[in-house]
């Protein structure tokens, strides 16, 4: 049985403001040139609405239609960016601050709320786009305290694994009633950069 999809590629890293890098319909086109058949999409609003897809079906179809006619297909969507404010520790408020809407920026306990409801369009969205997987980061609480001096105090690390679960239980519950598969990309500067701290994380959740 045939499982493996591909080749695709993730967009985000390419959106720009002239063509063939200012549109969703235009970056499709300019991947099928280069031989891609799928492509990653990032919940960029510039290009796609990832509140509209969690309502509309129609608007999902609208876009897989127009997808289809450049020669490619959704792989998965990507909320990369959403999920790193599910859980970011007050050390990285200011960076990351700069990935949120102007007007949460400041606002931690509202950037977060702001994420939580976007992994949760993404899980609805995913659902009308027939897509089986969703490619995420995990957000950072423990990720300042990896190397360890000075001595981490007693239980530290394990309480930012539990909040880390607690703020990604509900997230999972509404990707699993969609059908939808959570994938974390692995990656430093995240809570799960490895097998360990990925298998912990499990344990959590």
């Amino acid at each position: 049985m045939k499982t493996l999809k591909g080749p695709g590629i993730f967009l985000a890293q390419f959106i720009g403001a002239q063509a063939p890098f200012d549109t969703l319909d235009n970056l499709a086109g300019w991947a099928a040139s280069l031989g891609y058949t799928g492509i990653q999409v990032p919940t960029d609003p510039s290009f796609f609405d990832l509140e509209k897809a969690a309502a509309s079906k129609d608007y999902c179809d609208d876009v897989k239609g127009r997808l289809a006619e450049k020669g490619v297909e959704i792989t998965e969507l990507s909320t990369h960016i959403q999920g790193q404010l599910v859980a970011v520790h007050p050390a990285y408020d200011e960076m990351f601050d700069g990935f949120s809407p102007a007007v949460l920026r400041g606002n931690p306990k509202a950037r977060q709320e702001w994420a939580v409801n976007q992994l949760k369009y993404a899980a609805k969205a995913s659902q009308h786009l027939g897509l089986k997987s969703h490619a995420t980061f995990s957000g950072a609480l423990a990720w300042p305290f990896v190397y360890p001096w000075p001595q981490r105090p007693a239980g530290l690390v394990e309480e930012a694994f539990a909040e880390l679960g607690r703020r990604w239980t509900p997230i999972l519950n509404a990707f699993d009633e969609a059908g939808v598969d959570v994938c974390y990309e692995l990656h430093p500067g995240e809570d799960l950069h490895d097998g360990v701290t990925f298998e912990r994380f499990l344990a959590e959740v």
